[in-house]
């Protein structure tokens, strides 16, 4: 049951601004149970992918249904990348970048790039005049009605479900991730982080691919990547592209507001809750992200009443993927058939 605001709570307010300094207070990592959290993540990877191959070495096929457990060891190991990033695992800037850079090289992610990418993200998301770097692509109704016949095929054929969470792992994360765009002018440090994840790469493959044969490795870790990508894509989109999200031009556009009420509190079950790093805890991660992932529970215990904010559960999230457009009068996300309505 979610326990009402109290009558001094912040949650009492529309101002998000009171809940940084209470949040303050559980920033700091301990590191013993970060370095057990990446055990119990790494070490259980290792194994469902030795286990896959074993299945396939043997003749095994059904086995191979382990590529599923190992896509979410994968994606967790991500989610522990992605706390590197915030420098909030270890809370220690060395450890931290150096064990985002190893796992970069796991989930095809250049670290150091990736990070300022996201960096980026945090800064503005929610901000309709800071679009288009770490975010997914979304116009306004505005926007897309002055597009060109093609360019409305174009944003139609990028938003659709097959592409977005289909192709669009497989292009992301074997393919755009080789290169930093975005950043390619942006000095030599996206370029060493991506060349460096990307000779990483290949000297894991080869080696894996020496030890196991090309075939095998192909046929169990291609898909692993892509299974734990598509979750990825899935789990990014629903924590912004929800139909309560909050989106502003400035000046009315305001960090913490955008933080607390722009991301969503995604309900997941138990282990889904776990293997994805609690990540769907989004909008407390958002108003402050240097709260370790594994943290983050203890902020709802302690803090009930934010539990209800930006709530949506799996079958609501479902509905989210028609809402591809932001309604400037209406202040929210809209289909498309909902946009054509109003013409």
């Amino acid at each position: 049951m979610i326990t009402p605001p109290q009558k001094n709570s912040p949650a009492a307010s529309s101002d998000a601004r009171p809940w940084l300094k209470i949040l303050s207070q559980y920033r700091k990592p301990h590191r013993g149970r970060s370095a057990f959290e990446l055990a119990v993540t790494l070490v259980p990877f290792a194994i469902f992918w030795a286990l896959c191959w074993a299945a396939v070495h043997y003749g095994y096929w059904w086995g191979l249904v382990l590529i599923i457990p190992a896509a979410g060891f994968l994606l967790r190991l991500f989610m522990i990348q992605h706390d590197c990033g915030h420098g909030s695992f270890f809370a220690h800037r060395h450890t931290d970048d150096w064990t985002g850079r190893v796992i970069g090289v796991l989930t095809l992610t250049p670290y150091d790039y990736w990070r300022r990418s996201h960096a980026i993200h945090h800064a503005s998301a929610g901000n309709l005049d800071e679009r288009g770097i770490g975010d997914i692509t979304t116009l306004t109704v505005a926007e897309y009605r002055a597009l060109s016949r093609w360019g409305r095929i174009g944003y139609r054929f990028y938003r659709h479900p097959a592409v977005m969470f289909g192709v669009g792992p497989v292009w992301l994360f074997f393919f755009k991730q080789r290169l930093p765009f975005g950043m390619m002018r942006s000095g030599a440090a996206p370029w060493i982080s991506t060349m460096a994840t990307n000779l990483g790469i290949a000297v894991c493959a080869i080696f894996l691919m020496w030890l196991v044969g090309v075939g095998p490795f192909l046929l169990i870790h291609l898909p692993i990547v892509t299974l734990a990508g598509a979750a990825g894509i899935w789990l990014f989109y629903v924590q912004h592209q929800f139909e309560e999200t909050h989106w502003s031009s400035a000046p009315e556009w305001q960090f913490h507001e955008a933080a607390l009420h722009g991301s969503s509190h995604y309900i997941l079950p138990g282990f889904l809750q776990w293997i994805t790093g609690n990540i769907g805890i989004h909008h407390v991660h958002h108003l402050s992200s240097k709260v370790p992932c594994y943290r983050l529970p203890q902020v709802l215990k302690d803090y009930p009443e934010l539990a209800d904010i930006g709530r949506i559960t799996i079958m609501e999230s479902l509905r989210c993927v028609k809402l591809v457009l932001w309604d400037e009068n209406r202040k929210r996300l809209v289909s498309f058939r909902e946009a054509r309505a109003q013409v």
